[in-house]
């Protein structure tokens, strides 16, 4: 088998017994992974085995799940008065292999983040991510991180930023995270956070564009334009400029545009065919919040295809994504209807 002959550890006994240099741990919420001490890495599959497996049930009675001040878990036995790191459920695992068909694609809708970089070893690579703290930008930060990259989470609250930094390093201590300031809505703040990333003269592997608002009652950022419009597009456009030096040096880089597929639904030019820039940051009179969005999404897809026009032929390359249709995060808070239409639809969508 490939994983075994990876380890190079073919011709041990036992499928299930861990070779030299490796350890069983669980994540919080009761998936095993595996660390390998020598190599100083992690994998979701068992590295003889291959298999992938988690926790069945609940800890036993008298047992309760801590962490360490190193963000690692461990578990406290009350009844022998005991502690360990490693989880008493570990005994009663169950093998999480399903199979999917091979015969159109390797992934579909119900493919998880993990399972996408399965196997892919990110180590060295630096990661921007806009709005990471929450929603779709937090789950693909930790994934990426799990996965060995140096994340960055590109937050216009420090503090929620930094306790998403906690909750992935809660996953994994060894996690390279960091939360920084950036306030899309402030074409200053785009800069001060260009400057401050340039400072650290890190490379810049990937920068995914993620943040947004949806929904938002009408109102003008500090330069005078319309909030979804700035938030969603014009600031993201400013940053790829502002670091389009750093991804050049550092390729083979990539730019990811979280777009929608609501762009369908909109036109940006006028009765002529001409580009109506009244349309991108529009009066409060001719305001529709839908609308809106709609519009930026559009221009993240014709900034992303162009992009990636200009800057494929030195090594960046751009694509824009729709994540899916009404996944249920936290975009839709700012008007209960939005909310409700959301929660109705959460059965039948993609999770976070």
């Amino acid at each position: 088998m490939a994983a075994l002959k990876y380890a190079g550890l073919e011709d041990t006994d036992s499928e299930e017994e861990l070779p030299p240099g490796w350890e069983e741990r669980t994540t919080k919420d009761g998936w095993v992974y595996y660390a390998n001490h020598l190599e100083e890495k992690t994998q979701w599959e068992h590295p003889k085995s291959g298999k992938r497996k988690r926790v069945a049930g609940d800890l036993p009675y008298g047992w309760e799940q801590e962490t360490d001040e190193n963000g690692q878990v461990y578990f406290v036995d009350h009844i022998n008065k005991r502690t360990t790191y490693l989880d008493p459920r570990l005994a009663f695992t169950v093998e999480d292999n399903p199979v999917k068909s091979t015969t159109r694609q390797k992934y579909d809708g119900n493919s998880t983040a993990m399972e996408i970089l399965q196997g892919r070893d990110l180590s060295g690579k630096v990661v921007i991510i806009t709005g990471a703290n929450s929603g779709i930008g937090f789950e693909t930060a930790k994934s990426l991180a799990l996965h060995g990259a140096c994340v960055i989470l590109a937050c216009r609250s420090l503090a929620r930023g930094n306790d998403a930094v906690q909750r992935i390093l809660g996953e994994w201590h060894k996690a390279k995270v960091e939360a920084m300031t950036l306030d899309l809505a402030s074409l200053q703040s785009v800069q001060h956070f260009a400057e401050a990333f340039k400072s650290k003269n890190l490379p810049l592997h990937i920068l995914i564009c993620n943040a947004a608002v949806f929904g938002v009652p009408w109102s003008l950022t500090e330069d005078g334009l319309e909030s979804t419009f700035q938030v969603n597009h014009l600031g993201h456009f400013y940053l790829v400029q502002l670091l389009e030096d750093v991804l050049r040096q550092s390729s083979p880089a990539r730019v990811v545009v979280v777009s929608s597929e609501s762009h369908r639904f909109t036109e940006i030019n006028d009765s002529s065919g001409k580009l109506d820039f009244s349309l991108l940051s529009p009066s409060k009179k001719e305001y529709w919040a839908m609308l809106a969005y709609n519009r930026s999404k559009l221009c993240n897809i014709l900034f992303s295809n162009e992009l990636n026009r200009r800057l494929s032929p030195h090594g960046v390359t751009s694509n824009a994504v729709h994540p899916g249709n009404m996944i249920y995060s936290s975009i839709h808070r700012n008007w209960w209807v939005y909310t409700l239409l959301f929660t109705l639809a959460r059965p039948f969508t993609k999770s976070m």
